[in-house]
């Protein structure tokens, strides 16, 4: 019976995996208790989610209910624990942040940062310590979509505190610079700059820094993929051709500096009609998806053009999309990054002591 529900739990798939349970090896020990008559099944996450619990009990009970004799019963216990992962050959993650990860669109216009704030608001939502950094030294969006112009504070006068809004830990050079002026800098300056921004900013313990990149592939693009530690990346795409076009670069360079990329976001999948809720492809049908699977990595999600996300960023209210079906479908792609991210290695640089061999 214990490997009749062994198998049945490998073969379980949670809707937030890419892989069934048995692939991810995530089934660590399943103990029958002749005392209760009760099984006790432990599961090993590298990420703590009770949404993703929630769903993955769900799941695994209706796979082994059918295989539980009368009077007995099964109880689930989950070690999860938020770890650092694996970033690109020569570096290693930064010291207050387990994980970057570089939400980037080869062209402008996509949605990239829109996306890059509602996937940070939504792991935030799901307990996780959030971070998000605009990397948009050129058009800094993020302090009109997050709803404040608060400059930041230093303690020392060599660093800055993030700014907190709801939760988030933010920050932008619009936060430092007023808005009508124009960043009129070469991309080595630019680079500088944004690099400082990370360096110099006391993020506090975070499990996960959303970094939105700037458009393109260019230089700036380049340098910073090569310069920060990056554990995964996203790519965000409409499903127009042309969008499709660029977004096939981003995808290129990333692989190019070997930093991971755990799915496509199609946005603006859809127009939804504000007044009868009608769905309508006005870009095209599936180009995201379609990218996805001609690059052989995952569909995160497809988002629609509503109305409501526009009006909630344009106000700096992105929590009041909270409990909505636009919020579902970002917690949804949230998730399905995390879960992607936490089947990358584990990092390991710094866990070993330092090995010194002496002549003599």
């Amino acid at each position: 019976m214990k490997e009749k529900i062994i198998n049945a739990l490998n073969d379980v798939k949670v809707i937030y995996d890419n892989k069934r349970l048995g692939e991810l090896l995530r089934i660590k020990s399943v103990e029958w208790q002749e005392s209760d008559q009760s099984y006790t099944v432990t599961i090993a996450l590298n990420f703590e989610s009770k949404t993703y619990n929630d769903a993955l009990v769900k799941a695994c009970s209706e796979a082994i209910e059918p295989l539980l004799q009368r009077g007995q019963s099964a109880r689930f216990v989950i070690n999860a624990k938020n770890v650092a992962h694996k970033v690109q050959n020569g570096l290693k993650p930064m010291d207050n942040i387990k994980n970057i990860i570089a939400v980037g669109s080869g062209k402008g216009g996509v949605g990239k940062s829109t996306t890059s704030i509602n996937l940070a608001h939504a792991l935030k939502n799901e307990g996780f310590t959030v971070g998000i950094l605009d990397a948009d030294i050129y058009g800094p969006s993020m302090p009109k979509m997050l709803g404040t112009n608060e400059r930041p504070r230093s303690r020392d006068n060599k660093s800055m505190e993030p700014i907190d809004v709801d939760g988030l830990q933010a920050m932008s050079i619009g936060f430092l610079v007023d808005e009508e002026n124009a960043m009129i800098w070469r991309a080595p300056m630019a680079v500088g700059a944004l690099t400082q921004l990370l360096n110099d900013t006391m993020w506090r313990d975070l499990d996960y820094l959303i970094i939105d990149m700037p458009p393109g592939t260019g230089d700036i693009q380049l340098t910073l993929s090569q310069k920060i530690p990056v554990a995964g990346s996203v790519i965000v795409t409409t499903p127009q051709d042309i969008a499709l076009i660029d977004a096939r670069k981003g995808i290129d360079m990333f692989n190019k500096v070997d930093v991971p990329i755990l799915g496509v976001v199609e946005n603006m999948s859809t127009h939804v009609c504000s007044h009868c809720g009608h769905e309508e492809a006005i870009f095209g049908a599936d180009g995201g998806k379609a990218l996805a699977a001609d690059s052989h990595v995952p569909l995160l999600g497809q988002l629609p053009l509503d109305i409501r996300v526009r009006q909630a960023l344009d106000q700096g209210q992105v929590h009041v999309l909270d409990e909505s079906d636009i919020a579902l479908r970002y917690q949804e792609i949230a998730l399905k990054m995390v879960s992607h991210l936490s089947q990358r290695p584990k990092d390991v640089a710094g866990k070993f002591p330092k090995i010194v061999v002496e002549n003599r």
